[in-house]
């Protein structure tokens, strides 16, 4: 074999390995995290996934129509995000948010629609269930998400967009927002009165 095609060959490779790190990366943390989210619902306290964690396990988040569960972790900043969404800290009371990367974990909220349900498992081990309201599309230089006009019960999922771009980072962001289950059946008996 020439020199120039063990390159080409060598170079494909590493373009190879690199291209599927960081979803490798996402897949075996979620498993990890898994563990950490069992155990800290046993002991009831957060339990790190790794020695060397700075983040851990605060809720189990689900799609059901999409058979996805994953576990969020405390925190948005770059290293949390390459292992789960995150949950931002807002302050009580507000919506809870959470965020996380359009070409790994939060993928599947490109398919989410109207009345779809989620559900959300808190470290005591209930669960909150939600039916997305919307989702949008904003741009990040000239709106924000103002958590005093929103159900403080509500749940706003965050990702960058659009989801099959190789640039990353922009200033688009997709935004679902999703209703407790019990407010929108309060809605619904208000309006039959």
């Amino acid at each position: 074999m020439s020199r120039a095609l063990l390159l080409i060959i060598g170079c494909s490779a590493t373009l190879l390995v690199f291209g599927l790190w960081i979803p490798f990366k996402a897949l075996v943390a979620q498993e990890l995290l898994e563990l950490a989210w069992a155990e800290s619902q046993a002991r009831q306290t957060a339990a790190r996934p790794w020695p060397w964690a700075d983040t851990w396990p605060v809720a189990r988040l689900e799609f059901p129509e999409q058979a996805v569960s994953l576990i969020v972790l405390e925190g948005v900043h770059g290293e949390s995000l390459a292992f789960g969404p995150g949950r931002v800290s807002t302050g009580a009371p507000a919506p809870m948010i959470l965020a996380g990367h359009r070409d790994t974990h939060f993928r599947p909220l490109q398919h989410l629609q109207p009345g779809d349900p989620v559900r959300l498992q808190s470290a005591n081990g209930g669960w909150q269930s939600y039916r997305v309201l919307d989702a949008r599309v904003v741009d990040s230089r000239r709106e924000a998400i103002d958590t005093g006009a929103i159900n403080p019960d509500a749940l706003i999922l965050v990702t960058c967009y659009p989801f099959d771009t190789l640039d990353a980072g922009g200033p688009l962001r997709y935004v679902v927002s999703a209703e407790p289950v019990y407010a929108q059946e309060q809605n619904e008996t208000v309006a039959a009165l």
